[in-house]
Parts: C-alpha cells; structure tokens; sequence
C-alpha cells in the first residue's frame, strides 16, 4: 500500500511528519494517519506528495517501482 511508501520516503529524507505535513498543508496528527493507514488519503495529498518526492503517484499507489514521475505540464503543479 501507498502507506508504507510515504513512510520510507520521508524517512529517507529524514524528515518528520509535521515537516511533511507542513509542506503538504495538512495537520501532522491527519498526516500521521495517512502514513500509518487509518485514513484514505485524498486524490489531492496523493498528488501534493508526489510532487514533494518528486516521485509518480502511481509510485506512491505502489503501482510501479519506478520513482520517476511522468513529465508535468509547464505552468501546472
């Protein structure tokens, strides 16, 4: 699941949860469910993320194994 992603993501960047959550703009406790599975997390934090790890949502999703997002739209985040 998408769970353990974010998870390993932020870890490796040693980050806290309210660092992300800050970065995302959602509460750290909210985040904190995120991560550890107790909430669905919203089309929107999936694509917030995904952009802050400059990662794929797919990647996030655990759809793929490859990180690399597809190339974006200029203009568009």
């Amino acid at each position: 699941m998408q769970y353990d992603r974010i998870r390993a993501l932020r870890e490796d960047k040693d980050l806290t949860q309210e660092q992300v959550g800050k970065a995302i703009n959602v509460p750290q406790r909210t985040y904190a469910y995120y991560e550890a599975g107790q909430r669905m997390v919203p089309p929107h934090v999936l694509s917030a993320l995904a952009v802050f790890h400059d990662v794929s949502v797919d990647y996030l999703l655990n759809l793929t194994d490859k990180k690399k997002p597809y190339p974006r739209k200029s203009g568009k985040v």
